[in-house]
């Protein structure tokens, strides 16, 4: 489009009053003096020529506005001057001043174009009188140039904004048929000025908007009343326009009633409508994507909470009005972390997707799939028949899950827990079905994950049991530990009838529960993230405790202590328990660091470095609950550990006699032996067990057959009065 500043169409006025410029002409220069003395004035600039010649000369130069002529001159005749000045389109009013005072000069004066014919020797008021008419008429005549100037350029400047407006501009005939479109309809719609022409307006408007069309194309209001700002869909040209690609746009249609009143207001005609359609598609698009972005997660795609609350709204109303069962999954994505943590996100984020595509084949086309947030997704099930529907769809998305996804060019295994909640049963608000799904989702989680469970009133209780406990053990840990306590279990080596070592096993003194078994609150400590703070205040204590033990002459003995895998997560975990062994002239050899089997299966190489690091520290591993994880030998082949614990859960089978547990713990042992690793039973209670342990080339062992856990001064007592004292230290 062309700038408007680039094109001038304001005429050229003054700023000041005009000056008109009198030239008189005569050769007798009394007469001028006397004329120039007559006529002067302020708005009068008032020259002489005594020649034809010289009068010509200055006409040449066309800013004369009046001659005073006379028509005998020296050189040049007065009427010869005229016939030059019409020749050469000079456009100076002539007054004749002549003392030729016959009838036929006047004449030929008059036809040669003179205002007026004045005698010389008449009266000088008569010249003063035309000089004024003159100048009236001058001035008159120049208004008028400036009036047709003006309205010409209005004209154009309106030809020229109506041409070049970004929107379309039309006018229509009563019947609503065009009579003037602008160029910008080819642009926009594809078609010629000459094709809409004599065309009724439905020609471009979407057929779904006619109804609501047809008032503003066919408004006859004006003023404040006339059609403003309507949303109206136009077609694009169907044929021969290859570059619309889009055949619809969408515009915003203002429109008033056009009039004749030349026969005054009282009987004015319509004559058809004039309008403007301005083109909002883009806007459209823009609003479409804000509002979509407002309402639904960026990465998948899916309903967001505050569409799913939303819905979930409608659902129950529905529900209530027709007394409707409805549904909602909570449901969490198992080991999410360790895809970021493995991969980095973008491969997080694409697991997301995938899971997202699959789970929502897995439901039915009512049914909506929302993400939370993170690993988090929510489904609402409105019209269920009965609970058990709910627990189909469940059952249909974990077998699904069943096919590994393929990310970073690997199988990954995703498995979810899942928590229902039903209406009416579960709660009647949305917030309500939505935590208590949430709460079974985390029963279920607690339960090893990779299921789905309905949620019951005795999980809210736990529920509320565990937001205390929460708010309890960060209180604990902020106000210094005092209320946790340390107590030892002895692990013994039957064989040489003496305690080898010990593990550090934590209790807490809860102000209203009273003593707590680590079962009840280490989890808890693990998901919220305390499990570090916990775990500090764990290895302070005990190396404290050990170092005390060690000045007594104990130094036989070694320290068991275990490490969360979130530990691991820290890259300076070798160098802060090494400041803390030397803070206690523990040597790093007397600390046997435990960690669970989980730990070899997750993020291994990161896992395998640190854990060598740690060796080469000269600190002592173990593999805690060894055979429950099925890990692979390639693990154990791997990892630089020292030994292994074999799980309480086979040693406690032995006692039936389970040849299971037997073989087991037999292979076990022999795999112990080939990697050259110290091999550790916990959990012996009974004799029986013992002797088989023993049989089985398992010699070390730990359990409540030789002592349950006991406090600092207890444990120090066992030490020296028990059947298994502690000697010298141990190679």
């Amino acid at each position: 489009m062309k700038a408007i500043a680039n094109v001038d169409f304001s005429p050229q006025v003054p700023d000041q009053p005009e000056t008109s410029c009198i030239l008189i002409v005569d050769d007798e220069e009394r007469i001028r003096a006397a004329y120039r003395q007559l006529l002067a004035a302020p708005e009068r600039s008032i020259e002489e020529c005594a020649t034809g010649g010289e009068a010509i000369d200055r006409l040449d130069r066309r800013d004369v506005d009046i001659l005073i002529l006379d028509l005998n001159l020296p050189d040049v005749h007065g009427l010869e001057i005229m016939e030059w000045m019409v020749q050469k389109h000079v456009p100076t009013a002539v007054l004749v001043f002549s003392g030729d005072e016959s009838i036929d000069s006047a004449i030929r004066a008059l036809r040669h174009g003179a205002f007026e014919f004045i005698r010389k020797h008449g009266n000088a008021q008569e010249l003063i009188d035309a000089v004024e008419r003159l100048q009236s008429r001058r001035r008159i005549e120049r208004e008028h140039a400036m009036m047709t100037v003006q309205l010409e350029n209005s004209e154009r400047l309106h030809r020229f904004l109506v041409e070049q407006s970004p929107d379309i501009i039309y006018t229509l005939d009563r019947d609503g048929r065009f009579i003037f479109i602008n160029g910008r309809v080819e642009a926009l719609l594809g078609y010629s000025r000459g094709e809409l022409l004599g065309k009724h307006y439905s020609l471009i408007v979407h057929p779904d908007d006619l109804e609501h069309a047809r008032f503003a194309f066919n408004e006859r209001r004006i003023g404040d009343r006339a059609s403003t700002n309507v949303e109206i869909r136009l077609q694009t040209k169907t044929q021969g326009v290859r570059h619309f690609e889009n055949r619809t746009i969408v515009t915003i249609l203002s429109a008033q009633g056009l009039y004749d009143t030349t026969d005054g207001p009282a009987t004015q005609h319509f004559m058809g409508t004039s309008g403007v359609a301005r083109d909002i598609t883009d806007r459209k698009k823009a609003e479409e994507t804000i509002a979509f972005q407002a309402f639904h997660d960026l990465l998948t795609g899916l309903p967001n909470r505050i569409l799913f609350k939303d819905r979930l709204g409608v659902a129950l109303t529905q529900a209530k009005r027709k007394g409707k069962r409805l549904g909602v999954m909570f449901i969490d994505i198992d080991r999410f972390k360790l895809i970021n943590d493995s991969y980095g996100h973008h491969e997080g984020d694409e697991l997301l997707k995938r899971f997202a595509e699959r789970a929502r084949s897995c439901l039915r086309s009512g049914d909506t799939l929302a993400r939370q947030g993170g690993d988090e997704f929510t489904v609402l099930l409105p019209d269920l028949s009965s609970a058990e529907d709910a627990a189909v769809i469940a059952e249909k998305l974990l077998a699904e899950l069943k096919l590994p996804f393929k990310i970073a060019g690997l199988d990954f295994f995703a498995t979810v827990s899942v928590g229902i909640s039903l209406y009416p049963e579960d709660g009647e608000s949305a917030e309500l079905l939505i935590r208590n799904a949430d709460i079974a989702m985390y029963q279920i989680k607690g339960r090893g994950k990779n299921g789905y469970l309905q949620f019951t009133p005795e999980m809210h209780s736990g529920h509320s049991l565990r937001i205390t406990l929460e708010s309890d053990l960060r209180l604990a840990l902020e106000s210094g530990g005092d209320q946790f306590e340390l107590h030892y279990q002895p692990q013994v080596s039957h064989r040489d009838a003496r305690t080898v070592g010990m593990e550090a096993l934590i209790r807490w003194h809860h102000p209203r529960l009273g003593l707590m078994a680590p079962d009840t609150f280490i989890p808890l400590a693990e998901e919220t993230g305390m499990i570090v703070a916990l775990g500090e205040w764990v290895l302070e204590r005990a190396l404290s405790q050990f170092a005390d033990w060690r000045e007594k002459g104990f130094t036989g003995l070694q320290l068991a202590v275990n490490l969360s895998p979130k530990e691991f997560d820290r890259a300076d975990l070798p160098e802060r328990l090494l400041r803390r062994l030397e803070a206690h002239a523990v040597p790093p050899d007397a600390l046997d660091v435990e960690i669970t089997e989980n730990l070899l299966m997750k993020d291994a190489e990161k896992n395998i470095d640190m854990v060598k690091q740690l060796r080469n520290s000269g600190l002592r591993i173990s593999i805690d609950d060894f055979g429950t994880r099925y890990s692979s030998l390639n693990y154990l082949r791997r990892f630089p550990i020292n030994s292994i614990k074999i799980d309480q859960s086979f040693v406690r089978d032995l006692n039936a006699g389970n040849s299971n547990s037997t073989s087991i713990i037999h292979a076990i042992s022999c795999i112990a032996r080939s990697f050259g690793l110290r091999i550790l039973a916990e959990g012996v209670e009974t004799e029986a067990q013992r002797q088989l342990l023993s049989g089985l080339a398992c010699d070390d062992m730990q359990g409540y057959l030789f002592s349950q856990p006991l406090p600092a001064a207890e444990f120090e007592a066992f030490l020296t009065s028990s059947a298994f004292p502690s000697r010298t230290s141990v190679n």
